[in-house]
């Protein structure tokens, strides 16, 4: 089976679940599983940051980033398409009583920083505290621009405002962009780093900042059900994605372009540019039962949203699965 529906579809190699299976471990909620902390401490170092908190996935590690920023009646600035507003389940409202101010996302995954500003709450009793302000790298595949990150935080520190990254990608958007991991996650208070995605890792996440933030973000972990107890068992598996699967994150950006280009030679295909791992695309025929012929053909996809198609490369697929995927799909419109 060709599975493109995710990132998240990957299994873990002989060699990652060897390094499982011999890990050293202790009771991380008590602090002492030194597998995890050494995880942490590897994040830390690679964002640039002071602390680091593994969690089970990333959407606990984004709604501990919130709970931890935020109180009760504040709010959160967060793009319309953003992972941490449209597919989280509402948590941050339902658990924590923040209140999210979506924003239209430009093109390039941007929020237009004038619309920001504009929705910044005065301090008056009638709205909503606004606190922080939540972007993504990448969104959708695409990277922030260069120096994008940099005026948000000048427009974060003139309203006081907190930033916290959905960086559930920042290693795609480091490869992809040549800029380091380190200077990416530079203009941000927080940073969520996605290892069960691109990387391969079976499970987990690390939210990275300050030592005060992760002290403070370690007691909503407790909360939400995050503590793990032996969890170095599951760090492990970080740790070898973080040593070994990071440069050849470009092998699935490689195969995103060859993807690409295969489909935009097919008649009424529009397919948006690549930059990453991620390729979608429109068919102008109204053609239906794509998904269906594809899956025949033991090819799995998933939707982005409306027409379009979207197709994430990962390291379980090769540059012969995407022969196989073009093939098929000109079959089906041919």
């Amino acid at each position: 089976m060709i599975d493109l529906r995710s990132d998240t579809v990957t299994r873990p190699t002989n060699a990652m679940r060897q390094s499982m299976a011999t890990a050293e471990v202790g009771d991380d909620v008590l602090g002492d599983d030194p597998t995890v902390r050494r995880l942490e401490e590897m994040a830390a170092e690679m964002l640039g940051k002071e602390d680091a908190l593994f969690a089970p996935s990333s959407t606990q590690s984004n709604l501990i980033a919130l709970l931890t920023h935020c109180g009760r009646g504040d709010e959160a600035i967060v793009g319309q398409e953003a992972h941490n507003y449209l597919f989280e389940g509402g948590g941050s409202a339902v658990l924590g009583g923040i209140q999210p101010q979506p924003i239209c996302q430009e093109a390039d995954g941007t929020l237009n920083l004038e619309t920001v500003r504009s929705h910044i709450k005065p301090d008056d009793f009638h709205f909503a505290r606004t606190r922080l302000l939540c972007l993504e790298n990448t969104t959708w595949g695409k990277i922030l621009p260069e120096g994008y990150s940099a005026k948000a935080r000048n427009l974060a520190d003139e309203n006081g405002l907190s930033m916290h990254l959905d960086g559930a990608r920042i290693f795609n958007a480091a490869i992809a962009s040549g800029t380091s991991a380190t200077d990416l996650a530079a203009d941000f208070d927080s940073i969520s780093v996605c290892l069960s995605k691109g990387l391969g890792a079976p499970v987990g996440s690390v939210l990275v900042g300050s030592h005060g933030f992760v002290k403070r973000g370690k007691r909503w972990r407790k909360m939400l059900g995050g503590g793990m107890r032996q969890s170095g068992i599951l760090a492990a598996a970080g740790i070898y994605v973080l040593e070994n699967n990071i440069t050849r994150l470009a092998e699935d950006h490689d195969n995103a372009k060859r993807l690409e280009a295969g489909l935009s030679e097919i008649d009424g295909a529009e397919v948006d540019p690549v930059q990453t791992n991620m390729v979608l695309v429109k068919f102008s025929s109204e053609k239906p039962g794509l998904f269906e012929f594809l899956k025949s053909k033991n090819i799995l996809v998933g939707g982005y949203g409306g027409e379009k198609l979207r197709l994430v490369l990962h390291l379980d697929i090769s540059s012969s699965d995407v022969e196989q995927v073009i093939k098929a799909i000109r079959g089906f419109f041919a």
